[in-house]
């Protein structure tokens, strides 16, 4: 998906037919005037007022408006303050641990979402059925309809997300780069905004201009930054932009001009975004030019420039070079589209099934033999059919790992209320895969003469899904039967273990007095282990074939120490483990 036009074209077109952005703008105008006396007063302090406006078939509209002050004070420097994330607890959500930028909003509209809170935590707690919500907001009003959006989508499932709209007009922008970056790392949230902005209205890029120009090529946490999908409107037409950078430099030009031409009495009016939603109403998005310049030379190019020429930038400033800018916003989309395709998506988990498959088909079959473990372990093709079977095991266990190291990875970057609802929906299918596949690495680290799996060999992925797991509270239950697959991936890493404290045992002389002390220190350990594990069946009776690497380790043991010993363990195994098997 190239976001410059596919989601943000057709939400433009869709909002325009379906007269939704007229519905919202005149949310917006009935509740100016409504309040107009108390909005209007300059003797007050800058204020926010918001009401929902209830539509049976079409759902729900809340607005939000601010004072005309509000836009006055924009032009202060004072009113381009950040307030950073440990100071806005409401929204913590957004820090993943991916994004280690700091995450700061624009204070005033945060100030003003405070000031409202403790209603619109009431308001939020009627929209959580699914049903239709507009939220909407002009100015600053704007930016506190984007905080509430944002707070509304986080105590909502996934799928709440697609029945939410926040369209805002002449709304300043609200975060910084680490905001925006939280945004991007959520693609469903941030396809919930719509920004309009008029070549008029000077207020959506002042954070930006001027003083600011700079702020264009910068990625400090200290500037600011859009998200979502901004709709340009001119006299030319509407254009939508999705890409940030190409966004900023947008609203820098508009701004400029605008912050030229008016004097600051005009900046606080208001402008009549209903009068220009009329006036193009009828007018196709980025319906422009017949004939591009020879310098635009692929489709990508030409429908950026088609996008920038019905913004009216090149009115706007003489010296813009609308060719120019068309291809560098072509290529830093490019850029982005590249990005996006190499996101994985952890829900096409159907693809790993195929492999999953193969490994139990693999397990049956090595019934006959030593197991699933030392067939792999000990691997001998002694035909062309052997060969095959390894070369399919070898490259089935490799995607299998793929797919579940960047799962993980994915996962774990989520803020924690939608990461612990992707683990829990993913939580089977990692547990089935963690018991299956770790055994095979654990035979390819002994296999290869190491120690200490759990230590220096363990992948973190794995240790990860272990703590989904751990970290559910999942409940457990007395089983009667013995698992199918070992419980504890680990097991044969404690298998193997146990092997080289033996062998140090049987060595004898040659090892220390302190390494057979600490040897004979983890074999009852490890006996203690596996019989906790046999009493509670969870391992599987595989490990009881005569030539697994288990039933190998205790065949040396038991000469190790000799027939006089007894324990838990040889009781056992001298008595039970046929009946067991």
């Amino acid at each position: 998906m190239v976001s410059l036009y596919n989601t943000g074209l057709e939400l433009a077109n869709l909002l325009l037919g379906s007269d939704l952005l007229n519905q919202s703008w005149e949310a917006i105008s009935k509740l100016q005037k409504q309040n107009r006396t108390l909005l209007e007063d300059p003797s007050l302090p800058f204020s926010v007022k918001y009401q929902v406006y209830e539509n049976p078939s079409k759902g729900s509209i809340i607005a939000f408006v601010s004072s005309p002050n509000c836009a006055v004070n924009h032009f202060q420097q004072e009113f381009r303050e950040l307030v950073s994330s440990d100071q806005i607890t409401s929204f913590d959500f957004l820090s993943t641990r991916s994004n280690t930028s700091s995450i700061s909003v624009h204070k005033a509209a945060f100030a003003l979402f405070a000031s409202l809170e403790n209603e619109l935590s009431l308001l939020k707690q009627q929209f959580t059925s699914g049903q239709p919500l507009i939220v909407t907001g002009y100015s600053l009003g704007g930016s506190v309809a984007s905080l509430f959006t944002l707070w509304l989508l986080e105590s909502l499932p996934s799928y709440g997300a697609q029945h939410i709209l926040c369209i805002t007009f002449g709304s300043p922008l609200l975060g910084n780069n680490g905001f925006q970056k939280a945004m991007s790392e959520h693609p469903m949230w941030s396809s919930c905004f719509l920004h309009v902005v008029s070549d008029k209205d000077p207020v959506p890029g002042f954070l930006i201009s001027d003083h600011n120009a700079s702020a264009a090529t910068l990625t400090t946490p200290t500037w600011y930054m859009p998200f979502g999908t901004y709709l340009f409107s001119s006299e030319s037409g509407f254009s939508c932009f999705e890409e940030p950078q190409s966004i900023l430099e947008l609203l820098m030009i508009m701004s400029s001009r605008c912050v030229e031409s008016e004097n600051l009495h005009n900046r606080s009016q208001v402008i009549d975004y209903g009068h220009i939603l009329e006036q193009l109403k009828n007018k196709a998005i980025c319906r422009g030019i017949s004939e591009l310049p020879d310098s635009i030379s692929n489709p990508l190019q030409a429908g950026t420039y088609l996008l920038l020429e019905a913004t009216g930038v090149g009115k706007l400033q003489e010296n813009v070079n609308l060719s120019y800018l068309a291809m560098n916003i072509a290529k830093r989309v490019e850029v982005q589209a590249k990005h996006k395709q190499k996101v994985f998506d952890p829900s096409k988990i159907s693809v790993t099934k195929k492999s999953m498959s193969y490994l139990e088909w693999y397990m049956k079959n090595s019934l006959e033999e030593a197991g699933y473990y030392d067939k792999y372990k000990t691997r001998r093709s002694r035909s062309r059919d052997e060969i095959e079977s390894t070369e399919n095991l070898i490259k089935h266990h490799r995607t299998l790992k793929l797919f579940w190291k960047r799962t993980v990875t994915e996962v774990e970057n989520l803020p924690w209320k939608e990461g612990r609802t992707r683990r829990k929906r993913l939580l089977y299918a990692a547990t089935n895969y963690r018991r299956m596949v770790e055994p095979l690495d654990i035979a390819e680290y002994y296999g290869r003469g190491k120690k200490d799996y759990v230590l220096h060999g363990r992948s973190e992925h794995y240790e990860l899904l272990e703590k989904w797991l751990t970290g559910e509270n999942t409940q457990t239950y007395q089983r009667s039967q013995a698992s199918s697959l070992t419980v504890d991936s680990c097991f044969w890493a404690y298998v193997e273990e146990a092997v080289i404290s033996c062998q140090v045992l049987k060595d004898g002389q040659s090892s220390s007095p302190q390494d057979q002390e600490s040897a004979r220190e983890n074999l009852i350990k490890f006996e203690q282990y596996v019989m906790d594990m046999i009493n509670n069946f969870l391992v599987s009776p595989e490990i009881f074939l005569s030539q697994s690497s288990f039933m190998l380790w205790w065949n040396e043991y038991s000469k190790v120490v000799g027939n006089s010993y007894t324990s838990p363990l040889t009781n056992f195994m001298n008595d039970g483990f046929r009946r067991y098997a």
